[in-house]
Parts: C-alpha cells; structure tokens; sequence
C-alpha cells in the first residue's frame, strides 16, 4: 500500500514539474485575462446606466457567450479554468518546496481555495455554453447560502468571520499592489523597458482594484451578519453596485473597472512571460 502511495506521489510530483502544467497555465491565465476584461466592459456598462449583465465572471461568461463565435470562446474559457484548477491543484498538493512551516501551508491553502474559484469560473462557462446558465440562477445566490449558513448554530459568527477574511485577502491583495510582490510572477524580460513597466503598473492596478473590490464584498458579509439579514450579503456585481450608490459612484467605478482591466492585462503578461 505504500509503494502505491509512493508511486502516486511520484507521479504527481512529475506532473507538477512537467513542461505540459506550464503550457496550461498559460493557456489558463489568458482566459482569467479574458474573463477579468469582460468583468471591466460590465462595470463600465454599470457606471453608465446599464444594469442588465451581472457585473461578475458568472455575467462575464454569458456575455461572451453572447458574442460571434460566443460558444468557442466560452468553451475555451472552461477549458482555461479547468487547466488553472489543475495547475493550483499541483501547486497545493506538491507545490512551494523551497518554502518551510506555515509559509508553505499558507500558500498551498491559497493554491487550494484558487481551484475552488477556477472551478466555479469554469462550470459557469460549461453551463453557458450548454444553454443551462439561465435556469440555474432561479432560487440560488448569495443572499440564499448566507441565509442557510446563518440558520446553523453559530451561523452569524461563522458568517461575519467569512466576511473579515474576505476583507483581510482583499487588504493583503492592495499590500502586493504597492509592494509589487506580484511581480514575481512574471520572468526578468517581462519587467524590463517601456512594456515592463506598463505590465507593473497594470498588475498594480489590478491588485488594487480586486483588493477594493474583496473588501467591499467582506464588508457587506459583515453588514449581513450584524444585521442578521442575509440579503445584505452579496458578490461582486452587489458589491460595484454599492459604489456606484455612492457620491461620484459612477467615476469610482469606472476606476476600479479600470483596475479590473489591468488584472486582465496582468494575466496575459503573466502567460507570456510565465516564471511559477
């Protein structure tokens, strides 16, 4: 039974060092890039008046389905977040060897809550490219699993805990924006001369942005649990659509979606110039 562990573990480890996890991780991160600039193009559609798409990756996806050649291209975002799940998913098991105690535990977490994400970005792609996105949305949301989650014993402290953790990665997010720690993530070419510097200051504005916009989402699970209102909780689009509720709402908004772009460009400069 322990060779067999052995095997399988050896057999992983190949397959995280292996050139093919690379190869998908580009692939991947173009279509995060992808999704991340749709998300911009529905936030600035929300800051001038258009509420009709969802300002999140769920409404990014239906959105590009909706384009010429809308199924191809939300097939291969599928494709795209599948690969990134398996990517982390390596990374999580096998991953940050060169790291000791709980700095590695950290990082695989984080590998491990990444495919959650991706995975979620990718069935959402898989269910509209099959047409059966819209009859999904009836009875689910945010507000519902909050909802259920507040009616466990100890639910409104497990809720508002959600919600300061949401808020502590969207703090630590805007700290690797003015750190440049994410610059890490792209190889010494991608850093030099004039596109260097744009790809860092694109992926600084990015960070932040995504950091405002976690921060904004934490509170509102805060707000919620408080509040004992589960409809107070919410996602992105909820959380975009409370800064445009504020004064000059509608310029912050396109600022952030402006960030939001700029993670999207971090993403394909990250695939070009891949250094994970």
């Amino acid at each position: 039974m322990s060779s067999i562990a052995t095997d399988a573990k050896n057999a992983g480890q190949q397959a995280h060092d292996s050139h093919w996890i690379d190869t998908a991780a580009r692939v991947g991160l173009v279509a995060y890039g992808l999704v991340h600039i749709v998300i911009a193009w529905l936030a600035v559609q929300l800051a001038f008046g258009d509420r009709e798409g969802s300002a999140d990756s769920t409404g990014a996806v239906q959105q590009l389905s909706e384009q010429p050649f809308g199924q191809a291209l939300v097939w291969a975002v599928a494709v795209g977040m599948f690969l990134l799940a398996v990517w982390q998913a390596l990374e999580a098991i096998f991953g940050y060897r060169d790291e000791e105690g709980f700095t590695r535990v950290r990082k695989r977490a984080t590998s491990a809550g990444k495919v959650v994400i991706y995975i979620v970005i990718g069935v959402s792609a898989v269910k509209a490219a099959t047409g059966s996105s819209s009859s999904s949305k009836k009875g689910g949301g945010t507000d519902s699993t909050t909802a259920t989650v507040m009616n466990w014993p100890a639910g409104q402290l497990l809720v508002g805990a959600v919600g300061l953790a949401i808020m502590g990665i969207g703090g630590y997010l805007v700290f690797r924006a003015y750190t440049e720690k994410f610059a890490k993530h792209i190889n010494a070419e991608g850093k030099s001369g004039t596109s260097g510097q744009a790809y860092l200051w694109a992926g600084k504005a990015g960070y932040t942005a995504k950091g405002v916009s976690f921060g904004i989402v934490g509170a509102l699970f805060l707000y919620a649990a408080l509040t004992h209102n589960a409809k107070k909780s919410g996602g992105l689009d909820q959380a975009l659509h409370k800064v445009l509720q504020q004064p000059f709402g509608p310029f912050l908004l396109v600022l952030i979606a402006i960030g939001i772009a700029g993670y999207g460009v971090f993403c394909f400069a990250r695939a070009k110039h891949f250094n994970d």
